[in-house]
C-alpha cells in the first residue's frame, strides 16, 4: 500500500467515524481501531526494510550489536507507547494515555541505563588520573 492509499483510507475512515460517532460511538471506535490495524499492517514491509538498512549501517560502522539492538528496542517502545497513547486519547481517556506514555518512558530509561553507563565509563577513561 502506498502513501496515497494510506491517506485515502485514513480520510474515508475519518469521515465514517465522524458520521458514526454521534449514533454509535463504540462502532466508531471499532472502525478507528480496524483502520489503524490495517494501516499498521500495510507499513510492515517498510519497517522491515528500515530495520534491515539500519542493521547494515550498524555493521558497517562496527557498532556493538548489543547497543544497536537496545537502540532499536528503545525506538520500538517509543513508537508503540505513542501509538497506544493516541488510540487511548481517541477513546477520550487522556489520563490513561498519559500513564501509557509514562510507562513507555520508564521502559526506555531502563533500557538506556547500560548505554549511558558505557558512555560515562568511556569518558572517565579519557580523564587523566582517573583510576578505572
Amino acid at each position: 500500500m502506498d502513501i496515497i492509499q494510506v491517506v485515502s483510507l485514513g480520510l474515508i475512515a475519518a469521515l465514517l467515524i465522524i458520521l458514526l460517532k454521534e449514533q454509535k460511538s463504540s462502532a466508531a471506535f471499532l472502525l478507528l481501531l480496524f483502520t489503524v490495524i490495517i494501516i499498521f499492517l500495510s507499513i510492515l514491509d517498510q519497517v522491515k526494510y528500515i530495520f534491515t538498512l539500519l542493521s547494515y549501517i550498524a555493521d558497517q560502522a562496527q557498532v556493538e550489536p548489543v547497543y544497536f539492538k537496545t537502540i532499536l528496542k528503545i525506538i520500538g517502545i517509543a513508537y508503540i507507547a505513542e501509538f497506544g497513547a493516541q488510540l487511548i486519547r481517541d477513546a477520550g481517556l487522556n489520563s490513561l494515555a498519559s500513564k501509557v506514555e509514562l510507562a513507555g518512558k520508564l521502559f526506555i530509561l531502563m533500557l538506556a541505563i547500560p548505554i549511558v553507563t558505557a558512555v560515562i565509563e568511556t569518558i572517565l577513561n579519557f580523564i587523566p588520573g582517573h583510576l578505572g
